[in-house]
């Protein structure tokens, strides 16, 4: 009797397990494609070069100078990438090459209505070196549309961009026609970078309880390790005959070289350095941020052979609602710091974030055709823009 039921059990495994793999297969690997790609290419060069005079051997200072090669020579670009997808093309989205590389602009990622009912993913990963520079990016996308509804998950990074955020959104969907739908839902974004949020800015107008200002901008450099010191110069003004003295101040570091002669060299070379190492300092001890808000999407594709328009759009309603970070730092807080720090009586300031794209092409004659191609993104204050707009014409 053990035996029987140990045979059915095994039968009833193989044969969920048979089930799970080929449900597997058809919902999330057919047709389905693994790759991996990359390329390198020469550095930026400049067409003129730099160069430095330095002493000749134990030669004085106005012995013939050794002249010196200072360039700044990059190593070679390059950009490698892997990552399986699965991603309906629109009719008129022409297969560029017989293999995928990853770095292929694909309309779907960002209309709202895919090209099919069903299950699409892109999950990319690459790295790439840009004049010395090493960035990071990222793609991770998973959605699934039906009739009535849009599920959709994305976690991206455009490291040579600063551009970085996760969201989450579900929509229901509103067929009108066969052409034209309409959408709406939540979605819930996270966004690493405290946009709108000025650290040095801030710093430089604290105020103590009398209303005095705290932090007057050169100690900034005392807070870094570096001093500053009083002196006194006297020379002959050769127009008007008399001695005259100037009163400055000189900068020097920790290990007690000078680094600037006055204040106003200090503020116009070092002190650049200080605000931007400031700035990083204070923004990288913030958490990220997540939010929420009603989101709201529109549709319309229609294809011919000789004409072709989709145009699509993405309104994330101003009702945002922060449920992660420091809610002193995020957005809604952007234009709410003055004197004295955050004004107590601030209002939080809504903002819209949208995206929209067209896509149209026209076959004007057997040899004459346009194109266009338009998207814009704006979330919180970062944008992107990529356009394109051609003329073919074919000799037959």
């Amino acid at each position: 009797m053990r035996k029987v039921l140990l045979l059915i059990f095994l039968a009833f495994s193989v044969n969920v397990s048979g089930q799970f793999v080929n449900t597997l297969y058809e919902d999330f690997l057919k047709y389905g494609t693994i790759y991996a790609a990359g390329n390198a290419s020469n550095a930026y060069e400049s067409s003129r070069k730099d160069y430095f005079l330095a002493r000749a051997g134990e030669g004085g200072l106005y012995e013939v100078p050794r002249v010196e090669d200072v360039t700044e020579y990059h190593p070679f670009d390059y950009r490698i990438g892997f990552g399986i997808r699965k991603l309906a093309r629109f009719d008129y989205e022409v297969k560029g090459s017989k293999f995928y590389t990853g770095t292929e602009n694909n309309v779907a990622l960002s209309a709202p209505t895919a090209a099919v009912h069903g299950l699409e993913y892109l999950f990319h990963y690459e790295k790439e070196r840009l004049r010395s520079e090493e960035f990071v990016n990222f793609r991770y996308f998973l959605r699934h549309t039906g009739k009535y509804h849009i599920v959709k998950l994305e976690s991206r990074e455009q490291g040579d961009a600063d551009f970085e955020y996760k969201s989450a959104e579900a929509r229901l969907r509103l067929p009108i026609g066969k052409k034209f739908s309409i959408s709406a839902g939540a979605i819930f974004k996270t966004h690493k970078t405290a946009h709108g949020y000025n650290p040095i800015e801030i710093w430089l107008n604290e105020m103590d309880d009398a209303g005095n200002f705290i932090n007057p901008w050169y100690t900034l450099g005392h807070v870094y390790g570096l001093s500053d010191h009083h002196y006194e110069s006297t020379y002959d003004n050769l127009e008007t005959g008399q001695e005259e003295t100037i009163t400055d101040w000189y900068w020097i570091d920790e290990e007690g070289d000078i680094i600037a002669h006055t204040d106003l060299e200090f503020r116009n070379t070092v002190y650049r350095d200080l605000i931007h190492r400031f700035n990083n300092e204070r923004w990288d001890m913030l958490e990220g941020f997540g939010e929420i808000a009603p989101i709201v999407g529109f549709d319309f594709y229609h294809y011919q052979n000789d004409f072709w328009l989709h145009t699509y759009g993405n309104y994330i309603i101003p009702y945002h609602s922060y449920v992660m970070g420091d809610k002193m730092y995020n957005y809604l807080n952007r234009n709410n710091w003055g004197r004295g720090g955050l004004r107590k009586d601030a209002e939080p300031e809504q903002w819209s974030d949208y995206q929209a794209g067209i896509m149209m092409g026209w076959k004007v004659s057997r040899h004459l055709g346009v194109f266009i191609e338009v998207e814009y993104t704006k979330f919180w204050s970062s944008e992107m823009f990529q356009s394109t707009l051609g003329i073919n014409y074919t000799f037959k």
